[in-house]
């Protein structure tokens, strides 16, 4: 790895300054049960216990909690117990949570501003520096032969979900539904869909954060690029290289903050929603949540077997990237540290930065698992029967109309209104959805980065270039 790496505490600490006391892990564990059995005696009224005990008890869980983070040293540890920090605080101040979400938003601003010029710079490299156009078109039809098999399996487990648990039949409205909820949303056409792909002008495109067009428009660049003269070819390398290892820098001090960002996230998504809206919903959102596990070990996991990616290994590279990805509902915010992960994780840099933002357009695993899942609950909401014929129809209409449209704001959205104008079913049903669609967000958000970050060593495994055995400067 080259001194751009991302440098977090993980990498940097020695095995010995990570070391929790065992005795401090015994008291951590005393405390914690003492909390919970507190709780579920106040729960079933064996006997009252004053909220605020409750409450202060629970806090000084939380103290020792962040005590164990300060012992590992490990930014993934803060992010995690920032999320139970945020839970907590969300529940007990809400009037204070819902105003924290510009903490998260600043967070989302500084990452976007790190993605068009890492990508830009990732993908010129990768082109102009090796030279080898031919792997370029290789890398391609190979990453979308497998983007759209892994999608495909997607759309038809969120279907048979849907069909099994019929979360949407017998759902109560809420009164508080309201159809002014919903942003008004222009529907796409064919022609909309494959001109989306082609950036009109780069500046705009990088202003509104498309990334498949700045990843089109950096393939083309850096082919032009591998085409020039030595003379000319090689200070755009240069030039390429050093911006793109400034980037990784970036990052890596833009990352400090995810741990404040990802508390407010939470925060402020419990303190917004509370837990009432769970209960009418909560069919529909564990459908949703079992699904996507089915996904990852009935179809993601056998992948991974089958190109021989060491699961373990990959799951301790991706969990990083995942778990900020799960706690701000943004597949860009978890980009820049998921390609650095990767890359740390033996996938060559040129892979890394041509599968991974074309993923993001195309391989929105949990995305496309939801949109199959929301159509049908649609449907049953509104006690209207599709037929299998119909319901198949649905789904492969969904495997074209869910490609490509990833930079499209509230594109999940955009695609599922569409869907039900296409076949005849009302949207009303989908103002219910949104009540709870941040608690979807989360888990779908996750699988997307999950599922691209092994399209990447798939595709590294594929092309005979995937090396986890590497030594990653500064590892553990």
């Amino acid at each position: 790895m080259t001194n751009g790496s991302i440098q977090s505490p993980d990498k940097t600490a020695g095995q010995e300054n990570n070391k929790v006391p065992a005795s401090y892990l015994i008291t951590l564990l005393s405390i914690i049960f003492v909390v919970s059995l507190l709780t579920i005696i106040n729960h079933y009224d064996v006997f009252a216990i004053n909220k605020t005990v409750l409450i202060i008890f629970r806090w000084i869980a939380i103290a020792a909690i962040i005590g164990y983070a300060v012992y590992r040293k490990s930014l993934t540890t803060w992010i995690l117990i920032s999320m139970i920090v945020g839970a907590e605080f969300g529940h007990d101040l809400p009037s204070v949570a819902v105003n924290m979400q510009v903490i998260s938003k600043i967070f989302l601003r500084l990452i976007k501003t790190i993605i068009a010029p890492l990508l830009f710079a990732t993908i010129v490299v990768g082109i102009a520096g090796h030279s080898n156009l031919r792997q370029v078109g290789r890398m391609g039809w190979k990453s979308m032969v497998y983007f759209e098999i892994v999608s495909t399996l997607a759309l038809f487990i969120g279907l048979i979900a849907i069909n099994v648990s019929q979360a949407g039949v017998g759902v109560q409205i809420p009164e508080a539904v309201s159809q002014s909820d919903i942003p008004k949303v222009d529907p796409l056409t064919g022609s909309d869909l494959i001109l989306h792909i082609f950036p009109e002008n780069i500046a705009r495109s990088i202003y509104e954060g498309q990334v498949l067009q700045i990843v089109v428009f950096s393939i083309l660049f850096g082919i032009a690029v591998a085409m020039l003269k030595e003379k000319f070819r090689r200070p755009m390398i240069v030039f390429t290289e050093a911006l793109a290892e400034t980037m990784f820098k970036f990052t890596q001090i833009i990352m400090y903050f995810a741990p404040f960002a990802v508390f407010a996230a939470i925060a402020y998504s419990i303190g917004h929603m509370g837990l009432e809206i769970l209960v009418n919903l909560f069919k529909l959102l564990a459908t949703l949540y079992v699904s996507l596990i089915v996904f990852l070990v009935a179809v993601l996991l056998p992948v991974a077997l089958l190109f021989r990616i060491p699961v373990k290994k990959f799951i301790k590279a991706i969990s990083e990237p995942v778990t900020i990805a799960f706690a701000t509902t943004s597949s860009e915010s978890a980009l820049p540290v998921a390609m650095e992960r990767m890359e740390e994780f033996g996938v060559p840099r040129k892979i890394v930065a041509f599968v991974m933002p074309t993923g993001y357009s195309f391989n929105l695993d949990g995305t496309t698992l939801y949109l199959s899942l929301a159509t049908i609950f649609v449907a049953q909401v509104c006690g209207i029967h599709l037929s299998i014929d119909r319901q198949l129809l649905i789904v492969f209409t969904l495997m074209l109309t869910s490609k490509g449209v990833a930079g499209v704001p509230r594109a999940s959205l955009v695609i599922l209104l569409g869907t039900a104008a296409s076949f005849g079913l009302p949207a009303w049903p989908i103002y219910i959805i949104l009540g709870i669609d941040e608690l979807m967000d989360m888990a779908r958000t996750s699988v997307n980065v999950i599922g691209n970050c092994l399209a990447t060593a798939v595709i590294a495994r594929w092309e005979g270039e995937f090396n986890p055995d590497a030594t990653i400067e500064g590892g553990n």
